[in-house]
């Protein structure tokens, strides 16, 4: 994860180092299946269910026995990038009665053909809270009031919260405040699929479960993906071989990076001792000993494989 770590970055420009950040992929069709956030992210959201399931204690759908009724349990999920969606298609197929929330106004219409209701104040600052790449953006604190109004007397109803708003390069917005969470019911459980960038539910801990004086649970793992490691491997593995394939020359099996492809210019961090990014250009700039020639192997930093989603 490139942001927050300015030292890294810097380091790697020292040592004329020619660096990439996945997490950079443009969300065009072209890059899709190298899009490790997409991939990554909708492991999160199905793994958020089923930590959910196993923290909640109690069935998640309806069952009609001969000892009495089961109720459905509630699940209201914020946020609905990849892996919102997801969490939603997970709990809908688990038989939970299921509502989400989101900032984008093209989530509404994804959210209700999964089968979910969408709970969210429509007025014209949420219609055009989208940025060109799909992006959620910040919104103003007049609407968040709002928003977060209509969704405190909502989230002392459910059983389930789950979180997954992320605004790239940011901390997580603060949706879930202290007092929603004590208004829950004792047992309810809160997955907090942001826990890494800050927190969307406020008291939530990385790789914490905390729980509350009225008996919520708010879980915060860390590196969710990573709770099904086989599987995220797998597919991150092959966004880094699609990625990789673009600079191999087809003739000579050579690796020779295409500087100027879209997709190389979008995700080049570090070039010949400098931080070339124009989101980062506030790193130290410092000279290498040696420039990284056009034919350098190419580097990058550690993936981390948390961040999801447009949220």
């Amino acid at each position: 994860d490139p942001y927050g770590n300015e030292a890294a970055l810097a380091a790697m420009a020292k040592a004329g180092v020619s660096a990439f950040a996945m997490e950079l992929m443009p969300r065009i069709t072209r890059a899709q299946v190298m899009d490790v956030l997409s991939s990554q992210a909708n492991l999160a959201g199905y793994r958020a269910v089923i930590d959910a399931a196993g923290e909640f204690g109690r069935a998640l759908p309806m069952m009609m026995t001969a000892a009495g009724t089961v109720p459905a349990a509630k699940i209201f999920v914020m946020g609905a990038g990849v892996a919102g969606l997801q969490a939603i298609a997970t709990a809908r197929r688990l038989g939970a009665v299921v509502t989400a929330t989101d900032v984008r106004p093209a989530a509404k219409e994804q959210v209700e053909s999964l089968g979910a209701k969408f709970v969210a104040v429509m007025d014209d600052e949420f219609k055009q809270a989208e940025t060109a790449a799909g992006y959620a953006k910040p919104m103003s604190a007049e609407y968040q009031a709002k928003q977060a109004a209509l969704v405190a007397d909502h989230i002392a109803k459910q059983d389930i919260v789950i979180t997954t708003a992320l605004i790239p390069g940011r901390a997580a917005p603060r949706l879930v405040t202290a007092a929603m969470v004590a208004s829950m019911k004792p047992g309810s459980v809160l997955i907090d699929l942001a826990v890494e960038r800050g927190g969307n539910v406020e008291g939530a801990k990385v790789g914490e479960i905390v729980v509350t004086a009225n008996g919520a649970k708010i879980v915060g793992h860390a590196n969710v993906p990573g709770r099904l490691a086989a599987t995220s491997s797998s597919l991150y593995a092959k966004n880094l071989f699609a990625f990789l394939e673009i600079m191999i020359d087809k003739a000579s099996k050579a690796l020779v990076v295409p500087w100027d492809d879209e997709l190389v210019k979008a995700t080049l961090l570090t070039r010949d001792g400098a931080v070339v990014h124009p989101n980062f250009q506030n790193v130290p700039q410092t000279p290498a000993a040696e420039p990284a020639s056009d034919g350098a192997a190419a580097a990058k930093p550690k993936a981390a494989p948390k961040k999801s989603t447009k949220a």
